[in-house]
């Protein structure tokens, strides 16, 4: 390659990257607090070019953000500019971390800018036959350009870049490059606090750039100018020279490095991917090519490189045809290797088995033919160590492959070590524990370009896998100790990721001629209201087209403007809630809307993934959810609308799976208010739940003052409101907006609810001091919550950060409680050999197949062990109903 050099301006596209996102809120930070939405625009630029490495030779400049002698110059040379944001202050020494890891070559240089320094070495490499580009956001770079020089300008934040050449120049201003300055001069740049001539705008200097080719050009042909224009060019004369001055780059700033010390090699990728580590960015560490670089470094170390050789020289070590029962070992780790997410009746590729003395690759189509290893697999005794053993185990039963043995899980233990790793493969917790794994997407590509490699690249890969988990088995047991979170990994996550694939695999019969009827009716009732709707508007037109129904709205029917976007006029749901009674096509087009998308997401949606079973199989993501609950997937079953009654009955599709059976659910009464009265000690509260008094008519006793038998409906409406809402950090003005009241109002409310239960007060003080002081919070059974954002000094990140640390031990324990729960009713159905089955977990609530001859011992089986899930200082207490359908079990 011929020589190249880039050279960055540091400070210009640092700011532009913390710039980018900062004015629509989106500051990133790390767990720890530290934001790092600059760090983030800056390392992306930087690994782009690293990837593309067209270049020879790289530098960073910045600016040492101190007096330069264009302070000397003019006193009031960048003066009125706004301190830098504290958001941003704190990240600028880990952009200086990066490039020491990434080995590019950065510095600056008392008394000059940036710029400067840019302008010097662009010179000096030019002249020593270099081609150069220049990476900047300002531009003064602009004056730079030449045969050999390419200034390139950001665009949309630092994601785009525009080639600035002499030609372009020339068609783009009619200027040349040692025209900029004189630009600069005439027109001034108010970024710097460059004054030029008062009353010169752009379009003016260009054009008298073009007539008289510089400022001394202009000044000796004065008398062309007339009236205002000639008399502003004398006064500011020396003001227009002085500006040129300040605004032209110095090429001759005397450094000591020269361009040859600019030379780049390679990143260092272990330190690299530590400081990535550090500042949660895995999307980096994914595009990192580590693996040559770690075995540079590292050797062959045998906790590493050992297994890192390449397939081509020792496949028969790696990818085995026969297998024989001396090969499997007692204690291991195993990797199957399923490729895709949904791993209901998915292809296995194979199987991957190491631990000090083993590694090897078995492909699928000859392990289902091995008697030893499918009893291995099988075997309980033989212990695997795993990372997802769910997927494995769930994975492998469609293919009638029992997996037993499961040892331990990577994935929940990570999971719980730092609730916010939430990835499905093992690559980002293997990196930041010192391991390379490569991406699934590096693998097998994504989307359309999904593929399976041939089957040594899947071996090393799945092998790569298992060689993390073997390794990192001891490292994270022993931070699960230390951090007393082991009980919740062993007695808790465990156990319940067997009873979840249980469930995942068992499926819930769906009678999809029921779900066609409702698609029909629902279609002839969309039909309806649309015709209304266009009658109402007096035309027809495109109801979901935001744009031509704002017209239709705002401009046709004249409806009050509640809110604009760059698009145009705002029909989000809100906007039209406030002017439902403003006309009557409002209330037929929110009906429109619910019903659109229950067909389609959800009547529809649901059809298209019934299996050949007659069943639907969700995947249950334990490790996805910040407060711990579980989500489901592929279907979500979870959030089938129930507030709207077209939504409740889409439940009765639900059926068991044969007619002689019923449909049992069961689902905790207000678990989260009853965690709130235990973790906060509130009296009043425990009493009440401990006397069976209904807790929102307790409540409208207190704020509202008055006797129980006085208590109305909406009293009690609005009590609940506060009730819940206190659990979630409700504002004022989240009170008047649900319940429709003044904020003012809505303000009381919650003062009077704060003295009529002090003592949530006080919690909801030492929680929030809490997560200030320790970064996290905790539920009862210690499960963790980072909040980084408690710390921002951005007011709304940290209320937001305050409400999590509320809600997060409160709705974390709620969901722990729960899982205690399908734990023991699982071991108890196995124990009494119930043919009855756990099919769904909807957050409080528990979905049963229910035996009809069953369905006493059921009821009383399951309420009593949910209602004995854990002990508090309130009773626990469930709700439970039996039907045909799941709609009628409630």
């Amino acid at each position: 390659m011929d020589k190249k050099l880039i050279l960055i301006d540091g400070n210009s596209l640092f700011f532009r990257a913390y710039f980018a996102t900062a004015y629509s809120g989106n500051l990133m930070h790390n767990k720890a607090g530290l934001h790092t939405n600059a760090l983030y625009g800056f390392s992306a630029m930087l690994m782009k070019i690293l990837d593309e490495h067209q270049f020879t030779h790289l530098f960073v400049a910045f600016d040492t953000g101190k007096k330069t002698f264009r302070h000397d110059q003019f006193e009031h040379y960048k003066a009125g500019r706004k301190a830098t944001p504290p958001e941003l202050l704190e990240q600028f020494p880990y952009v200086f971390r990066i490039l020491n890891a990434a080995r590019v070559a950065h510095f600056s240089l008392s008394g000059y800018e940036a710029d400067d320094l840019i302008g010097t070495y662009a010179k000096r490499a030019e002249e020593q036959g270099f081609e150069v580009q220049i990476l900047t956001s300002d531009r003064d770079m602009l004056q730079l350009i030449s045969d050999k020089v390419t200034v390139r300008l950001t665009k949309k934040g630092l994601s785009e870049l525009e080639d600035n050449t002499p030609a372009m120049l020339q068609e783009k201003y009619q200027l040349t490059a040692s025209q900029i300055p004189d630009l600069k001069g005439l027109m001034g740049d108010t970024s710097d606090n460059i004054i030029g001539i008062p009353g010169v705008g752009e379009k003016t200097a260009v054009k008298l750039l073009g007539q008289y080719g510089s400022i001394e050009g202009i000044y000796e042909h004065i008398d062309e100018l007339k009236g205002k224009q000639k008399e502003r060019f004398v006064e500011y004369e020396d003001l227009a020279f002085k500006s040129r001055k300040l605004a032209t780059i110095e090429t001759n700033v005397p450094v000591e490095a020269s361009v040859e010390d600019m030379k780049y090699d390679d990143v260092d990728a272990v330190a690299l991917t530590e400081i990535f580590q550090e500042l949660d960015f895995q999307s980096f560490i994914k595009k990192l090519n580590l693996r040559q670089s770690v075995l540079e470094q590292n050797g062959t170390d045998e906790s590493m490189g050992g297994l890192l050789e390449g397939l081509e020289e020792s496949n028969e070590l790696l990818v085995v045809d026969k297998i024989t029962a001396d090969m499997l070992p007692d204690n291991c780790a195993l990797t199957v290797e399923i490729p895709t997410s949904n791993y209901h009746q998915a292809h296995v590729e194979g199987f991957a088995v190491v631990n000090e003395t083993t590694r090897f690759y078995v492909p699928f189509m000859i392990a289902k033919k091995s008697e030893a290893f499918l009893a291995w697999l099988a075997d309980e005794s033989k212990q695997k160590a795993m990372f997802d053993y769910k997927k494995a185990t769930v994975g492998l039963e469609w293919h009638d492959i029992a997996l037993n043995g499961a040892s331990f899980d990577l994935m929940l233990a990570g999971y719980i070590l730092d609730s916010t790793y939430t990835q499905d493969e093992i690559a980002p917790l293997a990196a930041s524990k010192g391991y390379d794994v490569a991406f699934v997407e590096n693998i097998y590509g994504k989307g359309a370009k999904f593929a399976v490699p041939e089957t040594p690249v899947v071996a090393q890969y799945a092998i790569d896998a298992a060689h993390a988990v073997w390794y990192l088995k001891a490292d994270l047991e022993n931070e699960l100790k230390a951090n007393g979170q082991y009980e919740l990994y062993q007695d808790l996550e465990m156990p319940l990721a067997h009873v979840l694939g249980d469930m995942e695999f068992a499926g819930i019969h769906v009678n999809r001629k029921t779900l066609d009827n409702m698609s029909d009716d629902m279609e002839a009732r969309i039909g309806k209201l649309e015709a209304n709707i266009h009658e109402l508007a007096g035309t027809d037109f495109n109801i979901g087209s935001p744009k031509q129904l704002g017209v239709i709205l705002f401009e046709k029917l004249g409806l009050p403007v509640i809110k604009k976007t760059k698009t145009g006029y705002s029909t989000a749901a809100d906007v039209l809630e406030q002017l439902r009674t403003a006309h009557p096509i409002i209330e037929d087009l929110l009906m429109y809307r619910q019903l659109t998308k229950l067909k389609s997401t959800y009547i529809d949606g649901l059809r298209n993934v019934i299996f050949d079973d007659g069943k639907i199989h969700t995947i249950y993501k334990q490790a996805q959810t910040s407060t711990g609950r579980i989500s489901s997937i592929e279907p979500n079953l979870q959030n089938i609308p129930i507030r709207l009654e077209e939504g409740k009955l889409i439940r009765k599709a639900f059926e068991p799976s044969d007619k002689e059976r019923w449909i049992f659910a069961a689902d905790y009464s207000q678990i989260e208010l009853r965690v709130l009265a235990h973790i906060a000690k509130i009296p009043a509260l425990i009493d009440a739940f401990k006397h069976g008094r209904d807790i929102h008519t307790e409540t409208a006793v207190r704020v509202f003052e008055v006797e129980p038998d006085e208590v109305t409906s909406n009293m009690r409406r609005q009590a609940k409101a506060v009730n819940f809402g206190i659990i979630y950090g409700i504002s004022d003005f989240g009170l008047s907006q649900q319940l429709g009241i003044p904020v003012a109002q809505a303000k009381q409310f919650i003062e009077k609810y704060f003295q009529s239960f002090p003592e949530i007060k006080a919690y909801m003080k030492e929680t929030i001091g809490y997560a200030r002081e320790h970064g996290y919070v905790k539920t009862l059974f210690d499960r963790k919550r980072y909040i980084p954002e408690i710390r921002s000094k951005n007011y709304n990140e940290r209320s937001f950060g305050e409400r999590a640390a509320l809600n997060a031990p409160i709705q974390g324990s709620a969901a722990d409680i729960i899982k205690f729960a399908m734990i023991e009713i699982e071991r108890a159905i196995e124990a009494e050999e119930l043919q009855s089955k756990l099919l769904l977990q909807v957050h409080d609530e528990l979905i049963f197949d229910v035996v009809d001859s069953e369905k006493d011992r059921i009821a009383e089986l399951v309420s009593e062990k949910m209602e004995a899930a854990v002990t508090l200082d309130v009773p626990l207490k469930v709700d439970y109903a039996f039907g045909r359908t799941w709609y009628d079990a409630k």
